[in-house]
């Protein structure tokens, strides 16, 4: 049994700077997630992909920005427990919590904090006959977790949206060719971004295919083409060493269903003066919640967790007064 004061489920960004909030007031961390390290989708589905909307940080990529949340939180020496994923959170008569993994790692806290991003969730696959043989290093990848792997080589991307724009922004620079495939004429990423594509494809840089969709792919023991066919079912083959689609990610909340938490459409509902829930001890921060007026940003879980804390504090010392100090005057204190 491990103890300590809140356990928190999920150790991507918003957890560990949960961490950070706690530890100024004096509360101790253990945190659980499914991935064998933290970061979360940050480190797990784009480590290089550099981030602009961090304040303080004109553009950091995914993986410094958890490093540094690392070195932020190192004074409060946080617990974890990775690769394990949490099947069971029980309520106590004391109102404390038992979190339990689906190893048997059994933590007990006075507080549980679910900042499991989106949940338990795996990438939105396209309807193609036979993709999964060129799957798992053969071609097909949902995630691009080192760029380098695609240097020189004939890359098509498929997809409308933040990531498939911000990658083939990226990844033009380093493949030998580049073609971005979107069944719409419109791309649903940000404006500035898709702006930078058309101006790609204008000046030659990659090959833009709109109003199109993939619909087979070939090759021998791996990847060798891909057949792309337009409004009209004209179908062209085109020479590929990786297709990489990207067309977001289904998020399932899991054994999170179970726990008596009121949910809709796969996020918690919570109460936005704390980001608590309709459990008292247990919070949802990140984009695992849902309120009037949710934006799914980084900064803006920080923000969650900054208030979460404050009311964690009365659950974990409930005869404690809490007074309220800013790290510009007191500095980090740990433990």
């Amino acid at each position: 049994m491990k103890e300590t004061d809140i356990c928190i489920i999920g150790a991507g960004p918003v957890g560990l700077f949960a961490v950070f909030e706690a530890g100024l007031l004096k509360m101790r961390c253990h945190l659980i997630d499914a991935l064998p390290q933290v970061g979360g989708q940050l480190s797990e589905i784009y480590p290089q992909k550099p981030i602009y909307d961090i304040p303080g940080s004109p553009g950091v990529l995914a993986q410094d920005h958890v490093n540094n949340l690392l070195t932020q939180i190192e004074p409060f020496s946080p617990t974890y427990s990775l690769g394990e994923r949490v099947e069971a959170v029980e309520k106590l008569e004391d109102g404390s919590f038992i979190t339990t993994t689906n190893e048997g790692t059994k933590v007990a806290s006075k507080v549980v904090v679910i900042a499991g991003g989106l949940g338990s969730f795996e990438p939105r696959k396209p309807a193609i006959q036979n993709l999964e043989d060129f799957e798992n290093g053969k071609g097909v990848t949902y995630m691009v977790k080192d760029p380098e792997m695609f240097r020189d080589k004939d890359i098509i991307l498929a997809g409308g949206g933040d990531s498939a724009l911000d990658w083939t922004i990226h990844l033009a620079e380093i493949a030998k060719s580049l073609t971005l495939v979107h069944r719409n004429e419109t791309f649903r990423g940000a404006p500035d971004s898709a702006e930078q594509v058309f101006n790609m494809a204008n000046e030659g840089k990659i090959n833009l295919v709109l109003k199109s969709n993939i619909v087979k792919i070939g090759g021998n023991t791996t990847l060798e083409e891909v057949t792309i066919a337009d409004h009209n079912k004209v179908e062209t083959v085109q020479k590929a060493d990786y297709l990489i689609p990207l067309f977001g990610l289904s998020p399932k909340l899991g054994p999170i269903a179970n726990w008596g938490l009121n949910v809709d459409k796969n996020a918690i509902q919570v109460d936005t003066f704390d980001y608590s829930t309709n459990v008292p001890g247990i919070f949802a921060i990140g984009d695992i919640n849902t309120y009037p007026g949710k934006l799914k940003l980084i900064l803006c879980g920080f923000h969650e967790a900054a208030l979460m804390a404050q009311s964690a504090f009365k659950y974990v010392y409930p005869e404690q007064k809490l007074s309220f100090k800013y790290t510009t005057v007191n500095g980090v204190q740990a433990f």
